[in-house]
Order: C-alpha cells, then sequence, then structure tokens
C-alpha cells in the first residue's frame, strides 16, 4: 500500500469572541474555550498507481487531511504511512517521495522565469543534473511548454503557470502526488489538457495521485475509485459510478416540439426545469421515464428527444444532503 490512514483526527482550538468593548474586557479574565473538528476519525488505503479522487464540499477536511499526509500538519490522533514514513515525522528520504500542488498557492517565484523555480527545486531535491535534464525535458515534451520555460513566472496565464506548478513538483521523480484543486479557475481547455497530463503521466510513470476538485470532470475522467468526506469524516469509499447508481433515482427528459407548447401541460409529467417554448427539460423520476416518454410522443409534436443521466455533482451533493 502506498498510503494507509487509520482513524486519523485533527482538531483546532479557538475562543469565543463576542463583539463591544465589555465583552473584550472579560474575555481578559475568561475565555470560552471551542473546539473545531476538521477532520474525524477517517481510515482509507491507497494502492500504487491509484488515481483517487478526494470529494467533499467545503470545509469537509480534505485540505487538512492532504497536509497531514505530507507532513505540513500534526495531526490530533490517529496514524498514517506514506510509502512506509509517518508523514510529520519529516523525514529527508520522505520529502523526496512525494509532492504537493495546492492549486490557490504557488511555489514558484513570481518575478523569476520558472526554469530558475525548476534549477531551486533541482538544488533542494539533490537532483542530479543528468536526470533533471532527462526529467524536464519529458515534462515540457508533455505539457508543451517549451516556449515559456524563459518567462517571467507572473507573465504566465493562469493555465501555463499550473503547467509550470506540476513541473516543478515533479521534477524530482516522486512516487506519490498530492492533488488540491490543481484545474481551479482554469478554462475548459486549460483543465482538459492539465488532466491528458496528469493521466498521462500516471500511466507512464505509474504514481499514486490523491486529488480533490470541485470540477467533476476531473474526477469522473481520472479517477475509478472515490472518497468522500462530509464534516470531517468520510461518507463514501468505492467506485465514482456507485454513487451515480444509488442516487441517479432522476431522470431528465430534453424534449424539442415542432411548434410551442404550453407549459402547464408539461407540468403533468414531471418538473419542468427548463423552458422556452420549443425547448424543455422535464425532471422524472426513473422509473417513470417509459411511461412519460410514451405520453410526450403521443400527445405533442416531437421533433427530438433525449434522456440524460442526473450529472454527477448533483448525485454527490445529495449524498451530503442525506447524511451519508
Amino acid at each position: 500500500m502506498a498510503i494507509i490512514v487509520k482513524d486519523l483526527n485533527k482538531q483546532y482550538h479557538y475562543y469565543k469572541k463576542q463583539a463591544g468593548l465589555a465583552q473584550s474586557v472579560k474575555n481578559l479574565f475568561h475565555r470560552e474555550k471551542l473546539v473545531k473538528e476538521a477532520v474525524r476519525n477517517i481510515s482509507f488505503s491507497i494502492d500504487e498507481g491509484e488515481i483517487v479522487g478526494f470529494l467533499g464540499p467545503n470545509g469537509a477536511g480534505k485540505t487538512t487531511t492532504l497536509k497531514m499526509l505530507s507532513g505540513i500538519l500534526f495531526p490530533t490522533g490517529g496514524s498514517a504511512s506514506v510509502l512506509g514514513f509517518t508523514p510529520w515525522e519529516r523525514k529527508k528520504e520522505f520529502k523526496k517521495r512525494f509532492a504537493i500542488v495546492l492549486g490557490q498557492k504557488s511555489q514558484l517565484w513570481p518575478d523569476l522565469p520558472a526554469y530558475e523555480s525548476f534549477q531551486l527545486n533541482k538544488a533542494i531535491y539533490e537532483v542530479d543534473d543528468r536526470t533533471f535534464s532527462a526529467t524536464l525535458d519529458e515534462l515540457v515534451e508533455l505539457l508543451d511548454v517549451k516556449e515559456l520555460l524563459h518567462v517571467q513566472a507572473r507573465r504566465l496565464s493562469l493555465g501555463e503557470r499550473m503547467k509550470m506548478e506540476l513541473i516543478a513538483s515533479l521534477i524530482h521523480r516522486p512516487r506519490i502526488l498530492f492533488l488540491d484543486e490543481p484545474t481551479i479557475g482554469l478554462d475548459v481547455i486549460s483543465q482538459k489538457k492539465i488532466r491528458e497530463f496528469i493521466r498521462k503521466y500516471n500511466e507512464r510513470f505509474k504514481i499514486t495521485v490523491l486529488l480533490t476538485s470541485h470540477y467533476m470532470k476531473d474526477i469522473e475522467e481520472l479517477c475509478r475509485r472515490t472518497i468522500v468526506i462530509n464534516e470531517g469524516q468520510v461518507m463514501f469509499d468505492g467506485d465514482l459510478n456507485r454513487i451515480k447508481t444509488s442516487f441517479a433515482d432522476i431522470k431528465r427528459l430534453k424534449v424539442q416540439f415542432a411548434e410551442e407548447v404550453d407549459v402547464e401541460r408539461l407540468r403533468s409529467f414531471g418538473k419542468v426545469t427548463e423552458w422556452d417554448g420549443v425547448h424543455a427539460t422535464i425532471e422524472t423520476n426513473h422509473q417513470d421515464v417509459p411511461a412519460v416518454s410514451q405520453q410526450l410522443l403521443n400527445r405533442f409534436p416531437v421533433l427530438d428527444f433525449a434522456v440524460e443521466e442526473q450529472p454527477i455533482d448533483e448525485a454527490v451533493a445529495k449524498l451530503f444532503a442525506k447524511g451519508g
């Protein structure tokens, strides 16, 4: 196993602060201590070479977990093994075997070309010249950024900068990669290129990847397995399609009509979520799809008709709402 987590938890202690001068004076002598459980006794394991999606709403504990697994944070309790190392012991050999990319925090020096930051990482991780050149050439080819190596990082677009962030993280050839929102804020094309790179790199080097993202396309295209957490607890661990199967009780009927139809007539078949007169989207229970479809075709001048699955992000949201 590349990663083994058992009953891992993280608590933050803070004090209640009320508004007003009188309360501020009172807090000098007596403060109410509060506890925030960011992660609550989570357990899971990941095999070498797996790409695993790590899902959850904001504040669920995803980033906190990644920071503990990379040794940035100390846990309050529990245990974790990453490639046989205890992360928060921060041993030198462990640091050479993993990398972490935080989508909202850059490791590049903004006023220097990305190549200079790569050279710095080369020195930090004690990468020899030959390995550095070979690795850089491979990554530059996969990401197609040869012309950007000597451009100041702050002059790069968001998508270009993320590519450089990935190169900087992989220059020492880690065996585990923690990715926290690597496509956040990127346009659709840039997101696709980043996903293609992660997939190709995993296929070529069998690197283990733990990926968090709010873009479900990232998870659907890269991850066979998904771990869902909410309020610091693991709610689901398994095949992403099981979420869709378990919660896809709603189907969407996309209908185009030859002439304008009355929306009130359509509401008798289900929830009308979109309508402009000649196009409509109707949500109905999956068991009723055959009967509803037949009635629509019999009663209306239908030009085009399609049945769609419920989007996976909505299925996950429903999982959160049901509390597991």
